[in-house]
């Protein structure tokens, strides 16, 4: 007999809230979407009209997290609220033994970001983050090569996020400030492709970088980054990252090793191997680049969801934890560091 869906309070139906319905109408084995909880009540009343169609089911309507936390229904608390208070919100849910699947950042900082992890692990509670691009097919094949150690040692990474966002995406109140979103282009966009690096190349330990907001958008955060990297392996590298390049490209990461390097960029993976030799891996995919920030499939968030679910179903840790999110926030954090004071910076100042 087939085991009963878990159950998923969904808190917060944002911009990435649709994509996430999407996904748990497709996820197999099924999920279940319980209830919703946001700010204002007719926004979480028109979710639900929405879900309703989506799903063929209306889920319940929660007062606040509190009553999410009450319920001995709910398996899964999926939030999708900006990072502002995130610690706040994720207490009593981990104190009531909820399972916790945030949408990327952790936090607005390394500081609060530990916090968040330190909590879910001293409950013993599932804490699990939604970097989607650790989900497609390129990503996955390029991992695949790299742990198998064929490709010789890591010499040179260079990683692009030429992103384009119209003026009035940061005239939402509170977007692209450090009170509700913690920064700029870092850590709201380029954040997924740094996750998805770090994954492939291990840790940066030193990084020098410049970051500003150019004259197209009126922002408080930076909406321009560039960093040259010092790895723990010790290769060296770069990353560039904007919101301000229109019309916005494909987000990129290239990885130069002795025997090959690797290129992702649009959801494919092209190797050339220095004997010559080229394979191509994956399909090419929308990734939120241009001026639609939600121009992608929901195919990835509904990985994300089926391996948080089967995690908890099997007992083993989901693919992006709590504590491997951290790494992304310790370079951001290190990289903004170095831009304020403009010198090489060791990301152990702020680990």
């Amino acid at each position: 007999m087939d085991k009963a869906p878990l159950t998923v309070a969904m808190i917060g139906v944002g911009m990435v809230a649709a994509t996430h319905l999407r996904a748990l109408r497709d996820a197999r084995p099924a999920l279940s979407l319980a209830g919703i909880c946001a700010r204002r009540p007719q926004t979480a009343a028109a979710f639900a009209d929405r879900a309703e169609t989506e799903l063929g089911y209306r889920p319940v309507i929660y007062a606040d997290s509190a009553a999410v936390a009450a319920d001995p229904g709910i398996d899964i608390a999926l939030i999708l609220t900006p990072p502002d208070a995130r610690l706040a919100l994720i207490a009593p849910l981990a104190r009531a033994g909820k399972a916790i699947l945030l949408e990327k950042p952790l936090a607005r900082n390394a500081s609060e970001a530990r916090a968040v992890v330190t909590l879910c692990e001293e409950m013993n509670i599932p804490l699990g983050v939604v970097f989607q691009h650790r989900v497609r097919a390129a990503s996955q094949h390029a991992a695949a090569l790299v742990n198998a150690g064929d490709l010789g040692a890591l010499g040179l990474v260079e990683v692009t996020v030429p992103w384009w966002r119209k003026q009035a995406y940061y005239d939402e109140p509170g977007r692209g400030t450090y009170a509700r979103d913690g920064g700029g282009v870092l850590i709201s966009q380029a954040i997924h492709t740094i996750d998805l690096a770090l994954s492939l190349t291990g840790p940066v330990t030193e990084v020098q970088a410049m970051t500003a907001t150019t004259r197209f958008h009126e922002m408080e955060a930076e909406d321009f980054a560039t960093a040259g990297l010092r790895f723990e392996n010790g290769a060296i590298g770069s990353l560039v990252a904007s919101t301000a390049s229109f019309p916005g490209g494909a987000e990129t990461i290239t990885l130069h090793f002795e025997r090959a390097s690797l290129h992702l960029g649009e959801g494919v993976l092209t190797v050339h191997w220095r004997d010559g030799r080229k394979e191509t891996h994956g399909a090419t995919a929308g990734t939120g680049g241009g001026a639609d920030p939600m121009a992608f499939t929901h195919e990835w968030h509904k990985g994300i969801l089926e391996d948080f679910a089967a995690a908890l179903r099997d007992g083993h840790p989901p693919m992006i934890t709590g504590r491997q999110a951290l790494e992304s926030h310790l370079l951001i954090d290190a990289i903004a560091l170095s831009a304020r004071e403009g010198r090489t910076v060791s990301c152990g100042e702020v680990a």
